[in-house]
């Protein structure tokens, strides 16, 4: 018997207000509609994300977007299965915006809500372009927050293999972006003045390279980088593509090294063997994708990542991620809280020495 389940998402974890309509048909997801707003202007000159600037912009674009979204896909509220919203990780203003704005349409309607991990969205992302990889598969998360490998084995079970010790790869290349007076957000810029430079030119730091396990480690590499700039005195343009491309030849080398080691720890417990995921904000970094490709090709695995416009925070993941739940009869409580923390693997998390729970929870 065919079962097709339409859910609406919502995402505003951090500076993108987007809805998006999401259809999935026994497995297979149809994209209906796909609305992001950027908010880069107003946090531009800032050269960061600012907390209540981006709260409030979702809260004044976010019921256009979500109109738009449902114009887009041509259906009505009544239309839908479900009601889908990132409840967290993030920055909680905007977390709230979004989640309210969830829990109003399905109590008007008559819908069931689906409180949505950011992290479970990016997880699931790579399987909005049709099926998508089968499960069990290993992820690499890297985005501005995130930067860690999960063992993603069905909707909803994640074990976390390893994690960043200090700060996220996305946080890293902003933060040279920065440095260097690239723009807002440094990420796409960083990789774009890497095309022109000299990867070889800079001696910067290889951290965690050749460790046991597979957690990460970047804030070493800023270091290094800061301490070039301060050396360099005023970088010229040149200087500044070197230093952008030996910082991502590194990051590479990390990556790469990282990733081989998650494979053998992954594979002989879980089974996924033949399965490497990419996902998150830095995954659309073409470096990036070129080195992890190859080393899939090496170790005879597909491997898998979500198109670059799915990459960065959308909704569209968030519907899905919303529709798989529902699939699986699960969905939330109206009383469900917003979460600026919120692992997927909370036991892990807990375990971590670096990753102590606070007042607001076990770190992602």
């Amino acid at each position: 018997m065919t079962q097709s389940l339409t859910v609406l998402g919502i995402e505003t974890s951090c500076d993108e207000t987007a809805a998006a309509v999401v259809r999935l048909t026994d497995g297979r997801a149809e994209v209906l509609s796909d609305i992001v707003l950027g908010q880069a202007a107003q946090h531009a000159p800032y050269q960061g994300v600012v907390p209540e600037i981006a709260a409030r912009a979702h809260v004044e674009g976010l019921d256009g977007t979500i109109a738009a979204a449902m114009r887009d896909a041509a259906l009505g509220f009544d239309d839908l299965d479900g009601v889908a919203a990132t409840a967290g990780p993030g920055l909680i203003g905007g977390v709230m915006v979004g989640l309210l704005a969830g829990k109003a349409i399905a109590l008007a309607h008559g819908k069931p809500l689906i409180a949505v991990n950011h992290l479970e969205g990016h997880a699931l992302s790579p399987r909005l372009v049709g099926v998508g990889p089968s499960f069990p598969y290993l992820l690499l998360l890297v985005s501005g927050g995130h930067c860690q490998f999960i063992g993603v084995l069905d909707v909803g079970v994640y074990r976390r293999l390893g994690s960043t010790i200090d700060d996220a790869l996305g946080e890293a290349f902003d933060k040279l972006g920065k440095l260097l007076d690239l723009g807002f957000p440094g990420g796409p810029l960083v990789e774009k003045h890497a095309k022109n430079g000299d990867p070889t030119r800079f001696a910067l730091p290889r951290p965690m390279l050749g460790r046991e396990g597979c957690d990460f480690s970047f804030a070493g590499l800023k270091t290094a980088c800061a301490r070039e700039v301060d050396r360099l005195g005023s970088p010229t343009d040149q200087d500044k593509a070197d230093l952008c491309a030996s910082f991502q030849a590194a990051v590479l080398d990390v990556i790469e090294d990282r990733s081989r080691k998650a494979m053998r720890a992954f594979d002989p417990i879980w089974g996924a063997k033949g399965r490497l995921v990419a996902a998150g904000g830095v995954a659309a970094n073409r470096a990036i994708r070129a080195r992890l490709e190859g080393l899939a090709l090496e170790q005879r695995y597909e491997f898998h990542a979500p198109p670059m416009k799915w990459c960065t925070d959308n909704a569209a993941m968030i519907a899905l991620a919303g529709a798989e739940r529902l699939s699986r009869g699960f969905s939330d409580d109206l009383a469900v809280p917003a979460r600026p923390r919120w692992p997927l693997d909370e036991t892990s998390a807990r375990l971590r020495p670096s990753h102590k729970p606070g007042r607001k929870g076990a770190k992602a």
